[in-house]
């Protein structure tokens, strides 16, 4: 079972393995293993594909929730690698903000039921939403054409599976269930709570598998 009370902080990494300036991103990111107080996850976009190396691990899921969430913000555009903190564009990595006490952050438990992941969401203010993450650490690519051809691209944090939830009205205890199906999973099961209204995250917890 894991347990959290205090929101850490959500630090989302959009990257691709065909862009040449992402490496170092990708580094930066897995320097943030082991942090109690940072829900790290990268998201592997999928329009770089097009341009002589496809990433395995992007998706144009990702893709599209980068610019939504960009639109949400009022940002014009999206590039890689993006760095966003708490749902907002993060241009000073790898310094990352003091983490802040959220004066509504719910209290929120893990735990796993078989092959189900079972959250609860303590009671809070407003309209709750969010995503459950599969993130794997330790994955690793030998890149044979594009921007970074010939080198080995190593990744932790690589968002795998990816679920958003439907909106609920936060003002009792609430139970969420994600089912990891009958594969064996490795990695780590996250869930993140946004508040609906802004998508910005209020708390997020990990659970290793």
């Amino acid at each position: 079972m894991a347990r959290s009370s205090a929101a850490p902080l959500v630090v989302e990494l959009y990257t691709s393995e065909g862009c040449s300036s992402c490496p170092p991103a990708d580094r930066w990111l897995s320097t943030l293993k082991g942090r109690g107080d940072v829900v790290a996850l990268s998201f592997h976009v999928s329009y770089w594909d097009q341009l002589g190396w496809r990433d395995p691990f992007a998706s144009a899921v990702f893709t599209e929730r980068q610019r939504r969430l960009m639109a949400s913000s009022g940002s014009r555009y999206v590039y890689t690698p993006q760095v966003t903190v708490n749902g907002a564009d993060w241009r000073r990595w790898p310094e990352l903000p003091p983490v802040r006490a959220a004066t509504s952050a719910p209290s929120l438990t893990l735990q796993r039921d078989g092959n189900t992941v079972v959250a609860s969401v303590g009671p809070s203010t407003g309209i709750l939403s969010g995503y459950w993450a599969l993130v794997e650490d330790g994955l690793a690519s030998h890149v044979r054409a594009g921007e970074n051809a010939g080198e080995t691209l190593r990744h932790d944090h690589v968002v795998r599976r990816y679920e958003p939830l439907a909106p609920w009205k936060a003002q009792a205890t609430h139970e969420l269930r994600w089912d990891l199906g009958p594969t064996p999973v490795r990695g780590r099961v996250i869930l993140v709570l946004t508040d609906d209204a802004t998508q910005r995250p209020v708390q997020a917890l990990a659970l290793a598998c």
